[in-house]
This record gives structure tokens, sequence and C-alpha cells, in this order.
């Protein structure tokens, strides 16, 4: 069913989807919950929502920072599976976790799927557990309708058709070598990388790690099905604390809309 989902996501906002990222408990969980729903009114088709971890391997500065905060605060998975909960009482976009493997094995890999598919997300997306290692949690979140979401970095090279062949609910295609954050400027050859997926799978391709601005969201989500942020929206969330959620939304609706006017 999530699979379902996420495309029609995709195919509401005229064929491209604008996803935001917010890290769960920066700077608490009542925060987070009015960012996401300040992005859902700002026309965000699906939200990314990070778990956090002690050792974000993956992410910049900027996120690393969010992590810690949410996790100094006290925040763990049972308060923020509750926290989807309370969410999905007014929010129906689909949700997506992001984070990484040792949260979801500590969790247990049965359990923490159970547990989100109750709570109502609709995918997992966790950026330190390669597509050798995806059969220890792809097979179980499926049982649950929990789309397992692949990410295809540069680096992936002739594993790209591999990888996208097997993809779940979106393919997440990696702009730039390194950890998450903005970038002034993105060189990747993004339109070869999604033109290899698009011959592997119908599944839509979004493009994330660097976007920043309305302009970078649209160039990514014209090669694309669509555009991914985090870093930037994380960013501001450092800056404005519990409150958050306006200036947040102002940054989403203004790349949402660049985005869906392709």
């Amino acid at each position: 069913m999530s699979n379902e989902t996420i495309r029609a996501a995709f195919e509401s906002g005229n064929g491209k989807a604008f996803i935001p990222f917010v890290t769960c408990g920066d700077p608490n969980l009542e925060t987070t919950k009015a960012i996401v729903r300040a992005m859902v009114d700002a026309r965000a088709d699906i939200i990314e929502l990070g778990i956090p971890f002690s050792d974000p391997t993956a992410e910049g500065p900027v996120i690393q920072g969010a992590n810690l905060r949410a996790l100094e605060g006290g925040v763990d998975t049972d308060k923020i599976m509750d926290m989807v909960a309370e969410l999905r009482a007014d929010v129906t976009v689909p949700l997506v976790f992001m984070t990484y493997g040792n949260i979801v094995y500590h969790y247990g890999v049965e359990k923490f799927a159970k547990r989100a598919a109750e709570v109502g997300i609709d995918g997992l997306i966790l950026p330190d557990t390669p597509y050798e290692e995806k059969e220890e949690f792809a097979p179980i979140m499926a049982a649950h309708g929990i789309s397992y979401i692949s990410l295809i970095a540069p680096t992936s090279e002739d594993r790209i058709g591999m990888i996208a062949a097997e993809a779940q609910g979106f393919v997440y295609c990696v702009s730039s070598l390194g950890v998450t954050g903005t970038r002034s400027e993105i060189t990747t050859d993004i339109g070869a990388m999604v033109e290899l997926v698009r011959k592997a799978t119908d599944v839509p391709v979004a493009v994330g790690f660097g976007i920043s601005n309305p302009e970078a969201a649209a160039k990514m989500a014209a090669l694309s099905d669509g555009a991914i942020v985090g870093s930037a929206l994380v960013k501001l969330i450092a800056q404005h604390g519990a409150q958050s959620a306006q200036p947040v939304a102002e940054s989403v609706r203004a790349m949402a809309q660049a985005v869906h006017a392709l």
C-alpha cells in the first residue's frame, strides 16, 4: 500500500514531489509536530522524519547538531513513534523515517516495522546500509506495508540499474559525494544517473543532498521526479528553536511552489 501512497504523492504535485526533512525532537517533539503540520500546509508532498542517532555518519555538521540536541533532550524511538501516531490524527501525506541501521537493530527489526506500520509510516531510509545488506530490513518492512527506499550515489555506477530494479516507494538519488549539507553548486551529472534509474524501474526518483533554495530545488526536480531538502531547513530550526514552524513553512512553500510549477 505504501508504494501506491508514495507514487500518488508524486503525481499530485504536477508529477513532481517536494520532500522536506526534519530531525524529530529538535528542539523538542512539540515543535517537531508544529513543523510537520506547517510543512503540510506549505504543500510538502512527502515528509522525511529523522530518528536521531549518536553517530550519524552520512550527516554534515548541521544535521549532526540536530541529532545531538534531540538526544540531549531525551528523545527516543518510542517517543517518536507516539508522536507520529498523534500526527496521523490530521496529517495524511506520506511520512518516511530516515535513520540508521543500529537504531532499527537496537529496537528490533520486526518490532520496529510493526510499530512503524501501526502509527502510519510509509517508508524507511537507512543511509548507512548498503544495497547488499538490505535483505536484513527490506522484506520485514515490506511484510508490514512499509517501502524500503534505496539510495543511489554518484559512486554507485554499474550498480545503479541493479539497485533501481528492486526499488520501492521512490529512489533517493544522492546528488553529491560526502555528507549532507547545503552546497553552492551541484556538479554531478544527475540527468545521467536518473536516466540509468529509469531504464530499470518506473518508481519515482527524487534528488537530495545539497539543495537549499527554490532555484536548486526546481533544477533538480526538472531532472528527476522531485527534490529533497534537509540541511537548509534544519539550519532554520537551529536558528529559531521553538518558533521554527513559520520560517520553515515559508522556506518549504517557496521551494514546493518552484518544484510544482515545472
